[in-house]
């Protein structure tokens, strides 16, 4: 065999040591220290990012589901760090879930992740805490190390107690953020407070005043001028938190 296949067929039994032989020229005691120390190590790095969605499984559930994972999927990055945003991947395209898997599964796996992905993020040092009081016509931008998600589950609440079987009165909006302090958070919006931040999200430095414009186009009952009262108030307090930035200046967020 050439090197390109014996390395090949390590590889293989490393990820699915029941179904693909182990290479004739390696001694099963160091396949056994090979197979054993990779798996571990996916699996801690699985469990360590995904702790809810882990403690709704019982031990061997949970090592089938990540064996399964391990066996089947190809990552297309070769950092462990990077290994959670792997699993999520194949969550949601490589995975066929299982009766006994629970129906939020991955919208868990995904909140989970975001919390973790906001962790890591580094923040960008043009994110600048407002010095005034916000008005109609000031660029917003989203922090940097904050993310606004969308469910049909309350993934905030569940946990082995609260496992609902099927969709709640969502969708269930949150921004995912890192405080002043670097501590993970997050907020619980209702519909106007996320399609305010969607906003500033999706279209950075519009002002108030063209959000709540365009706002009054998707909806009807209200008019931009009315609007922008409650927005003012709504975005003032998120910027506060940090979690709405002004990019105008070129100083550095300074940290409290």
């Amino acid at each position: 065999m050439s090197f390109q296949e014996v390395q090949a067929a390590f590889v293989a039994h490393i990820k699915d040591p029941e179904n693909a032989v182990k290479p004739s020229d390696i001694e099963d005691r160091r396949m056994k220290i090979y197979r054993e120390l990779f798996f571990n190590n996916v699996e801690g790095f699985v469990a360590s990012a995904f702790p809810v969605l882990k403690s709704l499984y019982d031990e061997k559930s949970w090592i089938a589901l990540v064996r399964q994972f391990f066996a089947e999927h190809q990552c297309t990055s070769p950092y462990f760090l990077e290994i959670s945003q792997e699993f999520l991947k194949y969550l949601d395209q490589g995975y066929r879930p299982k009766e006994s898997d629970p129906v939020f599964m991955f919208e868990l796996a995904h909140y989970e992740w975001v919390e973790l992905n906001v962790s890591i993020l580094q923040r960008d040092n043009y994110d600048l805490l407002f010095d005034a009081e916000l008005d109609e016509h000031q660029p917003l931008f989203l922090s940097s190390v904050a993310q606004c998600v969308q469910y049909t589950f309350p993934v905030h609440q569940i946990q082995v107690g609260y496992q609902p079987e099927q969709p709640q009165e969502g969708p269930y909006s949150f921004v995912v953020y890192r405080d002043l302090e670097e501590e993970i958070q997050f907020i619980a919006l209702n519909p106007m407070t996320s399609l305010l931040l969607a906003s500033v999200e999706q279209q950075p430095g519009m002002s108030v005043l063209e959000i709540c414009e365009q706002i009054a186009q998707q909806t009807s009952g209200f008019t931009a001028s009315q609007l922008v009262v409650g927005a003012l108030q709504t975005l003032q307090q998120f910027a506060e938190k940090g979690i709405v930035v002004d990019k105008s200046s070129r100083s550095p967020l300074l940290m409290s």
